[in-house]
């Protein structure tokens, strides 16, 4: 006999329920539903008949998938995985074959040849990759875990709070109907042994969510570590072919030139990450701080499930979107938030100005590629927007510009050796302060007096540009017209 206590109605009829343990332990056990006889028959009991075999199997699926995951409200990866997996299938991906990895590796050779004439950090050994958008969600999973997970908990706890509360709320034949139970079964008995399964759901729609966002970044990344994160082991040369060739659609410059100008982008970060031990752990350790003192804001996430359809997964996962966090981040996040700003724009300025010593004197349209990569990263796309609502962080270099102005006064007034060596410790590395204030920070460097670089009519546009980035992401505050007139550093405060 089972040691599984039976949730049977009271009082006549008994011997005629569906015995819900049993019916759950169908749903969740393995097994064929469709040669279930004793499933069948419990479902008919409770009214649903005629389903296809097929339609059985796909339920049978996903609520296994559901119970699978952990019970204490942590992120269920191998869920995220497969929702990113439905998500790139559904944008429409291709396997990548022999021939197109052999010309990626040949173009990332080519990148590294003129890398080396203008920097002393060395190409990884890890090489080249060219791979599919399946393959981009699940080489970077595990990083993606290791930064969500303390939102995961946050998130899955606060559900599990305000699905409390409603149950509590109310009373046993409401929450009887509301559960669609059958006449007569003890409802509070069965909400005790509910909890386990309510964190399991919070967990696998958690999951989901950031499953999709995660799928939706690999429909758009160009390369690997596109979002300014060391994202693979070993910090490969990650190149998307699928998603190369849709950017350089519309530019009206040889497809071949944007694919050596992108892997020269990509082979410069990968460098930096590889050749500066700090600097990745940092920048995660950074997000993970950030993640770890995330506020829920439970009142919403209540009001969200009182508006949604409990029994609908998808209507209450649509109902959490947006409805996770505080509006105000804490101190702490503030302070997070201004050393992720700060690293993340002294990566890319790097890059930028490393990418265009390296290019500039083989591909003739250098300035109209930089201006293309920089307008998509000052504009943001959907799915950093997805993944924002997920984790409430904008993994976005907002003082690029400053960035990229104090790394060639460094390396005007010192070389390039000057410029790279700043990396070799996090105390030598600028602050946001010497964004401020660059001229000093490279006088201490070097000993040098320095003259700010001179501004062209590329920089004000460029400024512009930014600036009109910012202001569609703030839509929320979109009655501000501060964006006119301001640059980067006045935007560089900004809450969240």
């Amino acid at each position: 006999m089972s040691d599984t206590p039976h949730l049977q109605p009271s009082g006549p009829g008994d011997d005629d329920e569906p015995d819900l343990t049993e019916l759950l332990r169908a749903l969740t056990g393995g097994g064929d539903m469709s040669d279930n006889p004793q499933l069948a028959d419990a479902l008919k009991q409770m009214g649903v008949e005629n389903l296809d075999p097929a339609m059985l199997q796909m339920v049978q699926a996903q609520v296994q998938a559901m119970m699978s995951g952990p019970s204490d409200g942590s992120f269920n990866v191998e869920l995220a995985t497969d929702a990113a997996r439905k998500t790139v299938s559904a944008e429409g991906d291709q396997s990548i074959g022999s021939s197109t990895s052999r010309d990626v590796e040949q173009v990332v050779q080519v990148a590294n040849l003129w890398l080396d004439e203008v920097t002393d950090l060395q190409a990884p050994a890890a090489g080249a990759r060219a791979w599919s958008r399946a393959e981009w969600v699940e080489q970077t999973m595990p990083v993606w875990r290791r930064l969500v997970e303390p939102v995961a908990v946050g998130v899955g706890n606060a559900i599990k709070t305000a699905m409390q509360q409603q149950l509590k709320d109310l009373g046993d034949a409401d929450l009887a109907s509301e559960l669609g139970l059958p006449p007569g079964v003890d409802a509070s008995a069965l909400v005790g042994q509910m909890e386990p399964m309510v964190a399991r759901m919070s967990s696998a729609m958690f999951g989901m969510q950031v499953g999709q966002a995660v799928g939706a970044l690999a429909t758009d990344l160009v390369t690997g570590t596109e979002v300014g994160l060391p994202l693979v082991e070993g910090n490969p040369v990650v190149i998307l072919p699928s998603n190369v060739t849709a950017f350089a659609e519309g530019l009206g410059i040889e497809g071949g030139e944007v694919h050596l100008y992108l892997a020269v982008r990509e082979a410069a970060r990968a460098r930096l990450f590889d050749e500066v031990a700090w600097l990745g752990p940092a920048l995660l350790a950074a997000v993970q701080s950030y993640a770890g003192d995330i506020s829920i804001d439970t009142e919403r996430i209540e009001r969200a499930l009182q508006e949604a359809d409990t029994s609908d997964p998808a209507a209450m996962q649509q109902a959490l979107q947006g409805s996770l966090f505080t509006p105000e981040p804490s101190e702490a996040q503030q302070r997070a938030v201004k050393q992720i700003e700060t690293t993340l724009a002294l990566v890319e300025g790097w890059v930028d100005v490393v990418s265009e010593r390296a290019a500039r004197p083989h591909l003739p349209h250098v300035d109209a590629l930089s201006e293309a990569v920089r307008r998509r990263r000052a504009s943001g796309g959907p799915a950093e927007r997805v993944f924002s609502s997920l984790v409430g962080l904008e993994l976005r270099p907002r003082r690029l510009r400053d960035a990229a102005n104090l790394w060639a006064a460094l390396e005007e007034a010192g070389g390039a050796q000057a410029r790279d060596k700043a990396w070799e410790h996090p105390d030598f590395a600028p602050s946001g302060a010497d964004l401020d204030d660059p001229l000093t920070y490279v006088a201490r460097r070097t000993g040098a007096e320095t003259s700010a670089p001179a501004r062209d009519e590329m920089d004000d546009e460029l400024d512009k540009l930014l600036a009109q980035g910012q202001a569609e992401m703030d839509s929320d505050t979109s009655g501000d017209d501060s964006s006119e007139g301001s640059d980067e550093g006045e935007d560089k405060d900004k809450p969240e």
